[in-house]
């Protein structure tokens, strides 16, 4: 596999995300300038809270760049936080990118004391585990999101073209191969993960 991911290293666990694509065979380099997306396939948006991390990307031509990069065929995968900044819409109403077509509910599962793990029906894995820390909730999907994994019915794991979004933190799952990041790998980059 020759294709490089970036993780946006400016918030979140990074550190957990490289090491989930290392493990599905991936390449992956910190970006913590827009300038660090040049030649990268993908880029993955970790999870941490969105206020903070657009309170970070301000003044550095993150959302340019990024819809920059989407343009130009890199694939985005984000998680938690990450898909709200992929987000049309978000409730609260804060700023988002727009490149995936979802209205997104910040903390809808409630505060950082109502975190909880559950089991995820999903075609890529069964079970898939899921963690969801101050969660955000997908209350609208555009007819080309694609559901990839759902918790009580409703889209947890979602895809559009060369976009994927999680409202849970698939990096938490553990240190075997992750499905999620081998889905991203596969749907996304169109490699095929070892």
């Amino acid at each position: 596999m020759s294709a490089t991911v970036g993780v946006l290293a400016l918030q979140g666990d990074f550190a957990a995300h490289a090491a989930a694509l290392g493990r599905v065979g991936a390449a992956s380099l910190e970006v913590r300038h827009p300038g660090d997306l040049s030649g990268l396939a993908g880029l993955v948006l970790p999870g941490g809270e969105s206020t903070s991390m657009l309170r970070l990307m301000e003044g550095g031509a993150w959302f340019e760049a990024l819809r920059l990069f989407a343009e130009g065929g890199g694939a985005l995968f984000g998680t938690c936080a990450g898909a709200i900044l992929l987000a049309t819409r978000v409730v609260p109403a804060q700023a988002c990118l727009g490149l995936l077509d979802v209205d997104v509910e910040r903390n809808a599962y409630g505060r950082q004391r109502d975190s909880f793990e559950a089991d995820l029906a999903s075609a890529l894995a069964s079970p898939l585990r899921g963690t969801f820390i101050r969660a955000p909730r997908f209350q609208r999907l555009g007819p080309g999101v694609e559901t990839l994994a759902e918790l009580d019915g409703e889209p947890v794991l979602v895809e559009q073209g060369r976009v994927m979004a999680a409202t849970f933190h698939p990096e938490l799952a553990g240190a075997g191969v992750s499905p999620v990041y081998a889905s991203f790998l596969r749907l996304s980059l169109g490699v095929t993960p070892v």
